[in-house]
Parts: structure tokens; C-alpha cells; sequence
């Protein structure tokens, strides 16, 4: 059972009393008419194959309160598309299927590109910005949820409480970060979370002193959660990073956008499964690794645009703290694990902290080579400035191949 205690800058909402997903539906029906709610699930065909998907779609097959689900597929040819719209047909919810390797949106991403509105790279960003394209052209949602497609241990409960702080009318919120504990028979999990985002903030305020920003991103306990909930409002104006700094470049945007207290986290889940990255330790462009400097330059560039100035001595000095504070947080989460019975491999973890420390250098050594560099796709608003008919026709695209 959790705790009721409110850490950092944004409410915290935990599960206390494990209150049946029926009553938390039964309230989320009530409200869906004043309220209507969306789901994305930005997927790859091949998680339609593994065990995440059917479970999630046999778990969406009894949803009462949602207006629309949107799935993103990417790496699907023409035949996988038709077995991905066999497979959701028994969802009681209109649900559209963006088919984004399709002749009809690879023609709108193409025409986007020209006009230098496209996302730069395929990847999660680009399904999920096309998606909330999709979101916005149907106009059926005030609410918007997103998750991912590889939850190996999917319930519906997970996204009754995603939906709950921003369906409820008398909160107030706009924005809704999902947490839960990430573990397996391994022991724990979370990897990035734990050894590069959090000894990262708590060492840059330990340098930079108390940073508000900062502040604001070590009060979520999972920063890099795939699951959130989001006010229809925001969502136009959303700028999204194609890269892998996605969790963390959305949280910036929220922060530009509200204040503290219209933002929250929400404990949606007991324990969460999914698939892990390789460490790719030789390789910078893949894996862990590739998470761990796009992730780093996200925080780096919010920060330097809030005023902080950088130079390759202040790096120096920030990868010796993280790494100290790295190796200190390692003790914790190894007396936390012993304790509760779960294995964890202490030189495994050390091997990362030194693999994220390199990350942390060489983010910081791009970061100054190109301090302009902006992997954000256009947020909707600046595309329908620029093509004014855009969300009409992603509209037509996706219903003509959902017919």
C-alpha cells in the first residue's frame, strides 16, 4: 500500500484503498458526455504479434467511458494493416487505425516535409504527433490519454486512473503523468529513470543551486513514464521531440504551459512490464545509450533557455557529480531491493552509471558543437498556420482506410 505523502511541486495522487475499477469507471462514464475522452496507442505492428497488444485490446473490449481510441502503426505493410483492423473490430469504441506506412499519409508526410513541417525522423514522436493530428481533425475528445503498446501486464484500471484526475470536473487539472514501480523476476527495472534522470537533476541542482525547472521534474517519480493524460487544449499547441528526449520534452512543454498546480501524477499501477532496451554500450546511436543523450540535451537546452550558461568545464564538473551521486543513489535502490526479496546486480547498475556518465559528456559535448539544434516536430497550431486545410485531410486519409 502506498503512502499519502506529496513530494515536490505537483500533486500526487496515489492508490490507497485499491478501489474497484468498476466504481472509477462508473464515475468516468458519468462524466464522458461533458468530458469525452481519447486514447493513443502509438504501436508497432510487431506488438500485435507479441503478447502486449491482445491483451491490451481484450482489456479495451469492456471499455464503457471512451469516445475514440487512435492507433498509430508504423512498420506495417498493406496485408498486417487489414489483420491490425481485424483485431480491434470487437472494441465497443470508434477506433481509427493511422496506417502511417500507407500511400495516403507517406503523400501527407511527404507535402508536410516540403513545407519543412514533418517530423525529421519515424519513431515514437512522429507516430504520436500524427496521432494527436488525427485527435485534433475528429474534434470528439476534451481529454486526450496516450500509452504504450507493450504493457506485458495490462489492466484496465491502468487507464481509468490515467483518466480520472482530468475527467473529474471539480479538479481542475491539465495534465496527468502516470507512475508505478517497474519491475520483473530480474529484480528492478527502470533503468534510465533511476540511474541517469534522477542522479542527473539532483547533481545539476547540486551545482546550478535551486532551479524551479529542475524542481519541477524530480517531483514526478517516474519522469519517463509513456502514460499521460492531457487537457484538449494543450494538446494544439504542443510542440513534440522526435527523439527518444519524448517524456521529457513534453514535460517541459507542459511546464511552459501551466503552472504547478494544474499538473499532476497518478499511481496507475501495482508493478509494469514492458520491453527493455539494449545498453548499447558501444554504440551511441541505439539503445540506452541513445536514450541517455537525447534525454540529457532535452534537460541541457530547457535549461539553457531559461538563461543557465554552459561550457565544457561545467560538463566536466557535472559528470563527476552525477557520477558520485549516481553511486550513492545505486547503494539505496540495492538495500531497497535486498530488502523486499528482489535480486539486483550491483555491477550491472555500475556498468550503466558509467555508460551514462560517458552519455552525459558527449550530450554535453553536442550541445555546445550545435547549441541551436531543436528536434522538435512543429506543434499543430504552426501546421495548420501553414497549410490551413492539413487536419481536414488527415481527417479524410484516415477514415477512408477505416471504412
Amino acid at each position: 500500500m502506498g503512502d499519502f505523502f506529496q513530494n515536490g511541486v505537483i500533486t500526487t495522487l496515489h492508490n490507497l484503498a485499491d478501489r474497484p475499477v468498476e466504481e472509477l469507471e462508473k464515475d468516468l462514464q458519468g462524466w464522458s458526455n461533458e468530458r469525452p475522452m481519447s486514447l493513443i496507442i502509438p504501436a508497432l505492428y510487431s506488438e500485435f504479434e507479441g503478447p502486449a497488444m491482445p491483451e491490451i485490446i481484450t482489456q479495451l473490449e469492456t471499455n464503457s467511458y471512451l469516445t475514440e481510441i487512435i492507433i498509430g502503426l508504423d512498420r506495417a505493410d498493406s496485408r498486417q494493416f487489414k489483420m491490425v483492423k481485424e483485431q480491434v473490430r470487437d472494441i465497443p469504441v470508434d477506433v481509427k487505425v493511422i496506417w502511417n506506412d500507407g500511400p495516403v499519409m507517406l503523400d501527407l508526410q511527404s507535402e508536410l516535409a516540403s513545407e519543412g513541417l514533418a517530423p525529421m525522423e519515424r519513431g515514437k514522436g512522429s507516430n504520436v504527433w500524427y496521432a494527436m493530428g488525427y485527435f485534433l481533425a475528429s474534434g470528439k475528445g476534451k481529454i486526450l490519454a496516450l500509452h504504450d503498446a507493450d504493457i506485458l501486464n495490462y489492466r484496465s484500471e491502468m487507464l481509468a486512473r490515467l483518466l480520472y484526475p482530468l475527467a473529474n470536473p471539480t479538479f481542475g487539472y491539465a495534465f496527468c503523468k502516470g507512475y508505478y514501480f517497474r519491475t520483473d523476476s530480474d529484480g528492478f527495472n527502470g533503468r534510465v529513470a533511476r540511474l541517469l534522470v534522477t542522479p542527473l537533476l539532483r547533481a545539476l541542482k547540486q551545482i546550478l543551486g535551486e532551479d524551479d525547472f529542475l524542481t519541477y521534474l524530480d517531483s514526478f517519480r517516474y519522469p519517463l513514464a509513456g502514460e499521460f493524460s492531457m487537457d484538449a487544449d494543450l494538446v494544439r499547441g504542443l510542440r513534440i521531440p522526435f527523439d527518444w528526449g519524448l517524456e521529457i520534452g513534453v514535460l517541459s512543454e507542459v511546464y511552459r504551459n501551466y503552472t504547478t498546480s494544474r499538473i499532476c501524477q497518478v499511481d496507475i499501477a501495482d508493478s509494469y512490464s514492458h520491453k527493455h532496451q539494449i545498453a548499447s554500450e558501444d554504440n551511441p546511436s541505439q539503445g540506452l545509450h541513445r536514450m541517455a543523450i537525447d534525454i540529457s540535451k532535452s534537460i541541457f537546452r530547457k535549461l539553457a533557455i531559461n538563461g543557465e550558461v554552459f561550457s565544457q568545464g561545467f560538463f566536466r564538473t557535472l559528470k563527476a557529480t552525477y557520477y558520485r551521486t549516481a553511486l550513492d543513489l545505486s547503494d539505496r535502490y540495492q538495500h531497497d531491493a535486498e530488502m523486499n526479496g528482489y535480486p539486483i546486480d550491483r555491477h550491472s547498475e555500475e556498468n550503466l552509471i558509467e555508460l551514462f556518465s560517458r552519455a552525459i559528456t558527449k550530450a554535453g559535448e553536442d550541445y555546445l558543437m550545435h547549441p541551436m539544434e531543436q528536434p522538435f516536430i512543429p506543434s499543430w497550431s504552426v501546421a495548420m498556420s501553414a497549410m490551413p486545410d492539413i487536419l481536414h485531410r488527415i481527417q479524410i486519409a484516415v477514415d477512408s482506410e477505416n471504412l
